[in-house]
């Protein structure tokens, strides 16, 4: 099941190279970027892979959706989202899909490491519970209801115990075991963040089921040799001059990894 088929990049761009977003997205103005089941944005830090995650998100009202920064150019970023396009799958019988399932979500590396971080202070969780809700698409009376609610101080209970149970990387594999759901389109990035490599590979063998057997379609931005090893995806170089696709073990931090570990192989043999 694709839900989105393709998205194309805004081909207006900014000659001063201090606009935002415009000057992210120089090298791939007006390309398109057409999605598998499962579609990797690779890069290094800075390449725009993040960026480009929560511009799908926004373009698509998509749960989740952080407003751009916008360093004062809020014009710029308002046009390159209105000038930016996508179109929407199929079915399995062929058939246009015209919105995106109602769980569809935006997860960001952010909301992981709040997610998991051991919280002190029972202020700080009963906010990240109600902020929660409000990146669900909670109205504000329902939020304000559920603030005082019995519901509200059981689930802080829960969760203040599960914190002192487990550690960072189980908490992580407990929430995409909660939140990643069959029949939805999840935009994830960085999501190895706080597993260890054999959760990482356990994470994307459940996103490789997930897509293959119960019609959910991933787009993840992530440069984690694990992850990119063991997915079965389309991947996009967001590091190369122009948007490309390339083999995972092309990549130039896999090839790091097997240079570095290469060059020590007689410490394993």
């Amino acid at each position: 099941m694709l839900y989105l088929s393709n998205f194309k990049l805004s081909s207006t761009i900014s000659s001063n190279p201090n606009i935002y977003p415009d000057h992210v997205f120089r090298h791939m103005a007006g390309e398109v970027l057409l999605f598998d089941r499962i579609t990797v944005l690779y890069g290094s830090n800075g390449s725009g892979k993040s960026t480009l995650l929560n511009l799908i998100a926004n373009k698509l009202g998509m749960a989740g959706a952080e407003r751009m920064a916008t360093y004062g150019h809020s014009i710029y970023v308002q046009r390159f989202i209105e000038e930016s396009s996508y179109q929407l799958g199929h079915d399995d019988q062929e058939r246009p899909i015209y919105k995106l399932p109602g769980g569809s979500r935006y997860i960001k590396s952010e909301d992981l490491l709040y997610e998991i971080k051991k919280i002190q202070q029972e202020s700080v969780l009963r906010e990240g519970l109600l902020h929660e809700q409000f990146v669900q698409g909670k109205s504000k009376a329902e939020v304000e209801e559920l603030e005082q609610s019995y519901e509200l101080k059981k689930k802080m209970d829960i969760i203040q115990f599960s914190q002192e149970k487990y550690s960072n990387g189980e908490s992580s594999m407990q929430f995409f075991e909660e939140h990643l759901l069959p029949g939805q389109l999840y935009l994830l990035d960085e999501p190895e963040t706080s597993l260890s490599p054999a959760n990482q590979i356990k994470l994307a063998e459940q996103m490789n089921d997930l897509a293959r057997y119960f019609d959910s379609q991933f787009i993840i931005a992530t440069h984690s040799p694990f992850v990119l090893g063991t997915l079965h995806a389309k991947i996009y170089n967001l590091d190369a001059s122009m948007l490309q696709t390339a083999e995972w073990f092309e990549l130039d931090n896999v090839q790091f990894f097997y240079q570095f570990f290469h060059k020590h192989q007689r410490l394993f043999e």
